[in-house]
């Protein structure tokens, strides 16, 4: 039986990275790398299997998924409400826009010491910096998502006279639903990008603070499992959120 492309497709991305560590593994056995900065992935699996079997990789990996999930909660949630009414509402946009176009190119971990000097060195803020990053993704792909819905679906819903809690959830989430799956995708990105750096300060755990802490003994081996698995975390949100755009967005599926 012909393997069909989507199979293709899978296996392709499975081989793919499979292939870059074998290729990485070879090179660094046969000394074409220089292992105190690239060592082997043999040695990296090891470091990594004693730190769980420690206990230390757990506790780091729940303490930042912890702080990116109530980051996630403070910036998304308000970026959601604010995002739909800016595409809605054009007073809305006037006044928002100009601000979110002036603070989003700022980069997010040159604010780091204005968030320490606000909100201390303790959780709250860790969470504001996720918060910071997922909130302007979430906004503008929820405001764009919603100025691009045809305005013959915004004239039905005046004509039966639906109020606007009932054009907010029938007609502006379902209609921007697919910009606002982009963007929290773009948010959970950024977000695992901001907590590892918010936890190299001021923090005593998590997978930014583990990294953090082998540098500062030159454990490499160590710095490479926090790298992976942010990219393993990373690459699961990715999926799971896939799946979810697949459930509540099927016809997406036939593209």
């Amino acid at each position: 039986m012909a393997m069909t492309s989507n199979k293709r497709e899978q296996l392709l991305g499975i081989l793919s990275p499979v292939a870059l560590v074998l290729l990485w593994e070879l090179a660094a056995r046969l000394a074409w790398i220089d292992t105190r900065f690239f060592p082997a992935p043999s040695s990296v699996v090891a470091t990594f299997g004693e730190l769980i079997q420690s206990g230390e990789l757990w506790l780091h990996t729940w303490a930042s998924m912890q702080r990116l999930f109530w980051g996630f909660l403070v910036g998304g949630i308000p970026a959601l409400i604010l995002g739909v009414l800016m595409g809605l509402y054009r007073p809305v946009r006037a006044a928002i826009d100009p601000l979110i176009s002036a603070t989003y190119p700022i980069p997010k971990s040159a604010i780091l010491p204005l968030v320490l000097l606000i909100f201390g060195l303790g959780e709250a803020s860790k969470i504001a910096m996720v918060a910071l990053g997922v909130f302007y993704p979430v906004i503008i792909n929820t405001m764009s998502g919603v100025i691009q819905i045809d305005k013959i679906y915004l004239d039905v819903g005046k004509n039966f006279r639906a109020s606007r809690l009932q054009v907010f959830r029938t007609i502006a989430l379902p209609g921007a639903m697919p910009s606002i799956m982009a963007g929290v995708k773009l948010g959970v990105g950024m977000g695992l990008i901001l907590i590892a750096i918010s936890e190299m300060i001021g923090a005593k755990e998590g997978i930014g603070f583990m990294i953090w802490s082998a540098w500062q003994i030159l454990s490499v081996e160590t710095m490479y499992v926090g790298l992976t698995v942010i990219a393993v975390l990373g690459f699961l949100f990715n999926v799971t959120l896939n799946a979810v755009e697949g459930v509540i967005l099927p016809w997406r599926n036939e593209r």
